[in-house]
């Protein structure tokens, strides 16, 4: 009887190849997860074992014998193994490249793990737990009974309602009884903060898993997580792939961050891969924020998940006061008002600091003819290019195209160009101007871009050698500043006006988010929001009442217009350098899928809101259906068929399965 090994290659094909067995080859000790050499495509290929069966739809005399096998045993454990399997149904990506997105690169290039040392920090002493208050308490009792059991948490408080003190103390409870935890945050900016109050309160061996390790620093930790050496595992969103002898609860701070959803390939959500590898291991999952996502508060109210509530700050700490400060009628200088600057100096003087938010990094957002009103806009994409003056080029932030600052207009050839609008660059320098006794910390993806340049402004921060600090959203997610008692939002207007129909409720998690960074200790905070639109009622409901009641009201406004979470989306998009190509072939899937489209509604073919990026042209087709399960039917029937089409060769194509991204 013939044995054939099914391997799953990482192309962009849905489709399992068909090998013979290398020669020698003891088929009996194959295992699925063991890496293969292969000849694939005229070159040597590693791909993943899938499974060993008896016969092929391929004449056997056509079949390529396999190189080697690579490894002695699964690279996979099992609750992995299920989850990408899972991940590659549900996301209908290839399942080769889910596999490889499982694991670090070195293996995906036929490494094997080495052991090495990872470098820790090392406490001077351990700090003890903090008392923890009724809320609290309450929380803690509710996640440590539910280990060995699949519940999922909602753990919804304030900010600086010790969300983190509950983690922590939980957590302790699951490593007495000899269990691993894996804890996912959305930013590498918050990674060595969390790692440093771990640190500080475990003696076990604490990992990190994310973007800024070398490709050594990632495997040796992959490796030590599947040993069961690493008993913390603390890590940015691919970490979820992470194997774990003794998983014993996963946590997920701020659950609510676009930053856990890859907008690029394998478009997956880790939270929502995170849930489902918690009942895969019938273990608790905890989803922490302050500004929980829509789609998790419907999940509470329909009792799938458990809420926590943590109403009040922790310790002696108060909720900052918020000041709605109208400037229609003001003198802005370089969008600063009289009334906000007095209010700086006043915190200042005062021996405290200041947080500035404005969400636009650079100088200027707009370079502008003073003659002609040509603006400076990116070749490539249908967006402006950004003026940024250190450096004295003009950037685009969606393909990062660079180029010069020109002369003169490439329209008229005038030579008087101007930088219109506010970035965080432009901000820096007319704080210097008004506030030079003081220093200024600048936290946007421009000042992080060298290694270790983040912890250093957050030592910085911390250690009060800065005392005004400017920054986008990076500023704004889950960092303890103890001395920041002023928090100025420069424009908070920016959800009101976007075609987004999410736009709402990130501004409100956003204002919130930056709001809390206020008065997390003894000292008493204020937020003031520079705003045109004052009487705004959505505005109010979250400033005057709560986030519980601002999401409620949006959630009536989406069922009433039928959007999610009570409806499901998945985006088809498609690019090339054409944009016919693109529109004939969204409109040949569109025919092509009418025929089995029942209980599915299509709408497009349209043109991407940004229709051109990266010097493609794209377009999109919007499924929907309000059951889960049909559209997933549908999709499995649909895909195939796309597959078939004559113009799939002139474009490239995606899925995106419960998009938060509309563009």
């Amino acid at each position: 009887m013939s044995r054939i090994l099914k391997i799953a290659i990482p192309v962009h094909v849905r489709k399992i190849f068909d090998y013979l067995p290398p020669p020698d080859c003891d088929v009996e000790k194959l295992q699925p997860g063991m890496r293969v050499q292969v000849s694939f495509a005229r070159r040597e290929a590693i791909g993943i074992l899938v499974e060993v069966v008896s016969s092929s739809a391929v004449p056997l005399h056509k079949i390529k014998s396999a190189t080697k096998i690579i490894d002695n045993e699964s690279l996979f454990s099992n609750d992995i193994w299920q989850l990408a399997v899972w991940a590659a149904e549900y996301y209908h990506f290839p399942l080769g490249e889910v596999l490889f997105a499982a694991l670090p690169t070195l293996l995906r290039q036929g490494k094997f793990p080495k052991e090495e040392k990872i470098k820790e920090d090392v406490v001077v002493a351990l700090f003890s737990p903090h008392v923890l208050n009724e809320e609290q308490k309450n929380a803690f009792h509710e996640i440590q009974s539910a280990m060995n059991q699949f519940k999922i948490f909602l753990l919804a408080g304030v900010t600086g309602s010790g969300k983190t003190e509950v983690y922590l103390q939980a957590i302790a409870e699951f490593l007495k009884n000899k269990k691993q935890v894996l804890v996912l945050v959305p930013e590498i900016g918050l990674t060595p903060q969390t790692i440093q109050r771990f640190q500080e309160r475990f003696s076990e061996k604490i990992i990190a898993l994310h973007s800024g390790l070398t490709e050594k620093q990632r495997l040796n930790a992959w490796a030590l997580a599947k040993s069961g050496e690493a008993k913390i595992v603390i890590g940015t969103r691919s970490a979820i792939f992470t194997p774990f002898p003794d998983l014993g609860l996963i946590v997920i701070d701020e659950e609510h961050d676009l930053s856990f959803k890859q907008q690029e390939g394998f478009r997956y959500h880790a939270r929502d891969l995170a849930i489902k590898r918690a009942q895969q291991n019938q273990i608790p999952i905890v989803l922490g924020s302050a500004t929980p996502s829509l789609e998790t508060l419907n999940n509470v109210k329909q009792n799938r998940y458990h809420e926590l509530n943590l109403s009040v700050r922790a310790g002696a700490a108060s909720l900052p006061v918020f000041q709605i400060l109208d400037i229609r009628n003001l003198i802005l200088e370089e969008g600063l008002s009289q009334p906000l600057l007095t209010e700086m100096k006043m915190h200042l003087e005062a021996g405290n600091q200041v947080m500035l938010f404005l969400n636009r990094r650079g100088f200027a957002p707009v370079l502008m003819c003073h003659a002609c009103g040509w603006i400076a806009m990116c070749k490539r994409c249908d967006a402006r290019m950004t003026y940024h003056h250190r450096v004295n080029q003009l950037r685009c932030h969606h393909c990062e195209s660079i180029k010069k600052i020109p002369q003169k207009c490439e329209a008229c050839n005038y030579s008087e160009l101007h930088p219109i609008g506010l970035g965080t660059e432009k901000l820096e320098m007319i704080l210097e101007k008004y506030f030079p006794e003081y220093s200024i910390a600048r936290l946007d993806r421009d000042t992080v871009k060298k290694k270790g340049k983040i912890e250093e402004l957050l030592d910085g921060i911390q250690s009060g050698k800065h005392q005004i600090l400017i920054g986008t959203q990076m500023l704004a997610k889950g960092h303890h500043f103890p001395n920041v008692t002023l928090v100025a939002i420069i424009d908070a207007d920016g959800g009101f006006f976007s075609a987004d129909f999410r736009a709402l409720e990130r501004m409100g998690q956003l204002l919130l988010q930056v709001a809390g960074r206020a008065g997390r200790v003894e000292k008493p905070g204020k937020v003031l929001l520079q705003t045109r639109q004052p009487e705004h009622p959505l505005l109010h409901e979250l400033l005057n009442k709560n986030y519980s009641f601002f999401a409620n009201t949006l959630l009536k406004e989406r069922e009433q217009a039928i959007l999610p979470p009570f409806i499901h989306f998945v985006l088809l998009r498609a690019e090339a350098h054409q944009n016919d190509h693109v529109m004939n072939f969204l409109e040949q899937i569109k025919n092509a899928i009418s025929k089995i489209s029942s209980g599915i509604k299509i709408l497009g073919p349209i043109p991407s809101p940004m229709q051109k990026r990266a010097g493609f042209f794209r377009g999109q087709l919007l499924l929907q259906s309000k059951q889960r399960a049909v559209l997933q039917n549908f999709l499995r029937n649909a895909v195939p068929q796309i597959e078939l089409l004559s113009e799939k060769k002139r474009v490239r194509w995606s899925l995106d399965v419960d998009p938060v991204e509309m563009f």
